[in-house]
């Protein structure tokens, strides 16, 4: 933990740079599922629910990627 008088250390800092970049694409996913308000419509069990979040979330990074 940084604090004012303590610094990251540089393998700290890459550390948090590599957690960042792996934790950025699911916020994202999730950021579009929420505009899309898909997440407020869902009425099913949830074993169903997962399935078709899973599916929401390969369609929008093949859209991000493409």
């Amino acid at each position: 933990m940084a604090t004012r008088a303590r610094k990251l250390t540089p393998g700290q800092k890459q550390a948090n740079r590599a957690l960042a970049a792996g934790r950025a694409p699911v916020e994202h996913g999730f950021a579009h599922l929420k505009n899309w308000r898909i997440l407020t419509k869902l009425h099913t069990d949830p074993g169903r629910a997962t399935a078709l979040l899973r599916a929401l979330l390969v369609l929008t990074g093949l859209e991000v990627n493409r």
